[in-house]
């Protein structure tokens, strides 16, 4: 069983090409969760970010904020692009989701990134990820697979994206910190090799997530952990 843990290297700050500011994106209402008769596991699968990736977002979330900015700031450790959240999990569908996912064979897939945006209304800071026709493929057999689980896929456009903070109510801190925005702010893409099934783990100071399955995506033998 793998658990995400803080990463101890640096990471030094790097320049990059003006992108623009998302602006307009909503957060879609988060659907009622899963009753279970036993005991649940909490569940959602998703691609990890390569170090690249996680060194620049640690490095721009470092420049932005601040004390008492308002905002809930999210760390490494909880980084990476949502597939399907799946919810609440009994063991019988847990298992289900493993040996479904086990059966998807599909190659590498490149991720790349667009600017940092808000959702206004969530008061959410975010890094947009560029839908590739790779990556929509891979969302759909996912979601394909789980179904057959019985887990019902979003009816929604999947718009994956990265959540760096959310406001604490705070109006005048998302205007302040929108205005602490740099105009040269990009992302390294990368290639990914693998997509997980996690499980997530509520607590006071935020979520923990312990890795359930690893998947390759390469055609060949698939891993899993747990």
């Amino acid at each position: 069983m793998d658990i995400i843990r803080r990463s101890t290297g640096r990471c030094a700050p790097r320049e990059h090409p003006a992108r623009p500011l998302l602006k307009g994106r909503r957060l879609a209402r988060k659907r009622k969760p899963r009753l279970c008769d036993n005991p649940c596991m909490r569940l959602f699968v998703g691609i990890p970010l390569s170090g690249q990736v996680t060194c620049e977002l640690a490095s721009i979330s470092q420049r932005l904020r601040s004390s008492g900015d308002g905002f809930r700031w999210t760390i490494g450790e909880s980084w990476h692009i949502t597939l399907q959240f799946l919810g609440n999990a009994e063991q019988e569908q847990y298992e289900c989701v493993l040996a479904r996912l086990r059966q998807l064979h599909l190659p590498p897939v490149p991720i790349g990134f667009e600017g940092l945006g808000f959702f206004d209304r969530a008061g959410v800071v975010f890094v947009g990820v560029k839908v590739s026709p790779e990556l929509l493929l891979l969302q759909k057999r996912v979601t394909e697979a789980t179904a057959l689980c019985g887990f019902v896929p979003e009816a929604r456009a999947y718009q994956p994206h990265l959540t760096l903070a959310r406001s604490k109510g705070q109006r005048q801190g998302l205007n302040a910190l929108k205005a602490k925005i740099p105009r040269q702010a990009s992302f390294t893409g990368f290639v990914a090799e693998e997509f997980l099934l996690y499980e997530s783990f509520l607590g006071s100071t935020g979520s923990r997530y312990e890795v359930r399955g690893r998947f390759a995506l390469n055609g060949g033998h698939q891993r899993t952990s747990g």
